[in-house]
């Protein structure tokens, strides 16, 4: 209903936005390697939060200028956490200039890790998507954990471009065997 206006508050927010790049860049220089510029999630189990045209109007312009600057100025990698069903926002992701999408909601709709890895696994860096934090996790038995955690590692590490991470954070009352038997695959996992 306000289109010039929520533009305007996301020109404004961007311009603090590359002042505090720039200010942090001042304080760190190269020391990091990565940088965490977008913790908006764009999407829900079953679809995304707006649609792709909305971004590309909204979003889409102030992400490219963030990740331009970083790309130009420094050699961090940019870091974008969005949940849920966001497929239809990759190929823009990608051309904005996102290097690593977490935490890669493979449970949720459209967001198959084999499609995923075969369209954007030469684009993107996967941080996430290692084992299901809503099913598998909590609610699955050891061996259900160690043979999805290396289903995923055997289909986002192939070729590399993968940093293992459950699909979200750890929720209480996960049983500690599922936990325990996580990193053991993780830690024991081979091409």
């Amino acid at each position: 209903e306000y289109p010039d206006y929520i533009k305007g508050i996301f020109e404004l927010q961007c311009e603090i936005a590359l002042k505090n790049l720039k200010l942090s860049y001042e304080a760190v220089g190269n020391k990091i390697d990565v940088i965490m510029v977008s913790g908006t999630d764009f999407g829900t189990q079953n679809a995304p939060f707006i649609s792709p045209d909305m971004y590309r109007e909204f979003y889409k312009p102030f992400h490219k200028r963030i990740n331009d600057w970083i790309h130009k100025n420094t050699s961090w990698k940019t870091f974008y956490h969005t949940c849920g069903s966001i497929a239809v926002f990759l190929d823009d992701f990608v051309e904005v200039g996102v290097d690593i999408l977490n935490p890669v909601q493979t449970s949720a709709k459209d967001m198959d890790p084999k499609i995923l890895k075969e369209r954007y696994g030469d684009k993107l860096v996967f941080w996430g998507g290692g084992v299901d934090t809503q099913k598998t996790l909590p609610f699955g038995t050891p061996e259900d954990v160690i043979k999805e955690v290396n289903e995923r590692c055997q289909i986002f590490g192939k070729g590399g471009g993968f940093v293992f991470n459950t699909i979200h954070n750890i929720q209480s009352k996960v049983p500690i065997e599922n936990i325990m038997a996580m990193f053991q695959a993780v830690k024991e996992f081979r091409f």
